[in-house]
């Protein structure tokens, strides 16, 4: 099968979403199908490349830094995107189009395939639905809404990462029947070694230094544990960098913090291993990969109730789920682990084992039935 995957944001470009997308990729590549991806440029990245079967075309979008897209490069990548998608669905002929993300993709995907009338498949990642991350998106749905039920109402199938995704979507788009299947990894190939408790105990944070993150809360709750010893690794970048610094400078707390600046997923992973507990104190997530990827490591996770995270923790099992607002409820989480490594170490095996229903394996599997089911139908 030949796939056209779009996205506007693919490794080592982007967040969560865009390493999803990859390993889904990735996978498909490896099982026989012809694999293309059209995404946006950055930096000196090369306009084509082939990476582990997989080829990758980038378009100018005047995106200036690597872990952060404004509105503005979204709709340029949008729009410019459209006509060397069509030249290469016209050329190529793929079976269909794997869109990653309504909003900004879904605009390229629905355009491109109402000329060429191939198909595709929406896969919605909770911040392109509205209500998904509304301290980042709701000024933008204001008035992109509208023009988003088109782009819905002409997939072929719609895709969830997370129940939570599914549902903000029959709110906005109660027309649409979605499926959900969660990002994953292959945790067969990312082995973490022999787990143990590393002395002192370390937590480490990863994504963007962003207000949906909570930063600024996560330094606050450790500096209320900061009678018992441990470190944290911050892993990212953003808007909000300066002040997570200086909110770290102000409780008196900067030999505990190392903040790596924005590295690559290898590296992440590499942090992760010699980690023990992954801290999100998220206002608002869709299926973190980071979050399986924390898994995969085998770290307890301490995280909000929110979105897919609910998918990623067995309460009291792997690690603590908690209302995003109750900073004495993460600081007694926090406490239990750190005071107790027997517990932390039992935390962290469970979550190995948790770990294999995200395996990419029957993700890839899930994402070929629908595949073979909309080219059925669409053939002639």
């Amino acid at each position: 099968m030949r796939i056209l995957v779009m996205i506007y944001e693919y490794p080592p470009v982007g967040g969560g979403g865009g390493q999803a997308a990859q390993d889904i990729c990735v996978k498909l590549a490896e099982r026989g199908h012809e694999v293309q991806v059209l995404t946006a440029h950055w930096g000196k990245l090369p306009l084509v490349e082939n990476q582990e079967g997989v080829i990758i075309r980038r378009v100018r979008s005047f995106r200036r830094l690597p872990y952060q897209a404004g509105f503005f490069p979204m709709a340029v990548y949008a729009l410019a995107s459209i006509l060397p998608a069509i030249k290469l669905i016209l050329g190529w002929k793929p079976d269909l189009v794997h869109c990653h993300f309504a909003v900004p993709t879904g605009v390229t995907a629905w355009a491109a395939t109402r000329i060429t009338r191939t198909p595709y498949v929406l896969t919605a990642h909770l911040g392109d639905v509205p209500g998904g991350v509304p301290e980042k998106t709701d000024r933008w749905f204001t008035w992109v809404y509208p023009l988003t039920h088109p782009i819905w109402n002409k997939a072929a199938h719609a895709v969830g990462v997370s129940e939570h995704t599914r549902q903000l979507t029959a709110i906005s788009y109660p027309k649409i029947s979605m499926d959900v299947i969660p990002n994953g990894l292959n945790y067969e190939m990312l082995d973490p070694g022999e787990i143990v408790v590393q002395t002192p105990p370390r937590l480490v944070f990863a994504g963007r230094f962003m207000a949906q993150k909570n930063l600024i809360n996560l330094v606050k709750i450790l500096a209320a544990v900061k009678d018992l010893p441990w470190e944290c690794t911050l892993i990212g970048d953003g808007p909000q960098k300066t002040e997570v610094e200086e909110e770290i400078e102000r409780q008196k707390l900067a030999d505990r913090f190392k903040l790596t600046g924005w590295v690559t997923p290898a590296e992440v992973l590499d942090t992760f291993r010699n980690s023990d507990i992954l801290f999100m104190p998220s206002l608002s997530e869709g299926l973190p990969v980071v979050g399986v990827q924390g898994l995969t490591m085998g770290l307890a996770l301490v995280m909000s109730s929110v979105g897919g995270c609910a998918d990623l923790v067995d309460h009291k099992t792997n690690g603590y789920l908690l209302d995003r607002n109750d900073n004495t409820g993460f600081e007694n989480a926090l406490r239990k682990l750190l005071q107790n490594p027997d517990k932390l170490l039992q935390f962290r095996r469970a979550s190995r084992q948790h770990v294999k229903r995200f395996d990419i394996n029957h993700i890839v599997d899930s994402y070929e039935k629908i595949f073979e089911k909309v080219t059925r139908k669409t053939a002639p």
